[in-house]
């Protein structure tokens, strides 16, 4: 594990899994890298099928930093950190990748100029990015309500799964309301071969079929699982591999 400068002087740490093309990986809210793709050996497929997989833990996450001062949460801070790896690396033919939080910042980091020559975005629907899922304000509450939250409780499993990643609630909570929401219009910028992959069984983030229509250039990959399962399954690794492999 290394670490760079993100928004402000934040460290962040990057996990490095692989040698080949440049792929960058990022994982869903309050997951981390180890989590979303080295567990359940995402990260291993896509090393052996040549890549260098480069696997930051976002701002509030894992082993980054996750300051507690307001000012470190700038709107689309998320893709700034993204724009900063990019640059610490030099990359300039690379593949991008995100599940769920990570494919809303891949969006809005392309929106902003990044140019990966494909990408995949996971766990996502059109909802997601435009804001009418209504999943930043579930995930506030969830916080808000955290030692109340018991089983039956909409909000259960997401407690849980902070729970056990050690999440700083704080942080995250800060970082929820840096999130900016896509103009719908403004997907037609995203114009490289991109693969929508979803779990058959996930509409968390809306419609995967909503937003492959959004796309000048977007095709659906449907795996087994919820939003949550689908990660513990082998099917994301190699749909995002088959893809990037074309």
């Amino acid at each position: 594990m290394e670490f760079y400068r993100g928004v402000g002087g934040a460290e962040l740490a990057l996990h490095r899994l692989g040698t080949g093309r440049p792929l960058v990986l990022l994982h869903g809210l309050f997951s981390s890298a180890e989590m979303n793709w080295v567990k359940w050996g995402h990260a291993a497929v896509l090393a052996e099928a040549g890549f260098e997989c480069l696997m930051p833990d976002l701002r509030a996450h894992g082993e980054s930093a996750a300051p507690h001062d307001p000012a470190a949460y700038p709107p689309d801070v998320l893709a700034r950190d993204l724009e900063a790896l990019i640059a610490h690396i030099g990359l300039t033919e690379y593949d991008l990748c995100g599940f769920s939080l990570g494919a809303r910042t891949s969006v809005r980091g392309v929106i902003s100029g990044l140019t990966p020559r494909r990408l995949a975005l996971g766990g996502m629907g059109l909802k997601g990015l435009t804001g009418g899922s209504g999943r930043g304000a579930f995930f506030v509450d969830a916080i808000d309500r955290f030692d109340a939250v018991k089983h039956g409780d909409p909000a259960y499993f997401a407690v849980q799964f902070m729970k056990s990643m050690n999440v700083d609630r704080i942080a995250a909570r800060l970082l929820l309301g840096a999130m900016a929401n896509t103009d719908p219009a403004q997907l037609a910028t995203v114009t490289m071969p991109t693969l929508v992959v979803c779990g058959d069984l996930d509409r968390d983030n809306g419609s995967p079929d909503d937003l492959v229509a959004a796309l000048p250039n977007a095709e659906l990959a449907v795996i087994p699982g919820t939003h949550m399962s689908c990660v513990t399954k082998p099917d994301l690794g190699i749909a995002i591999r088959d893809f990037l492999l074309r």
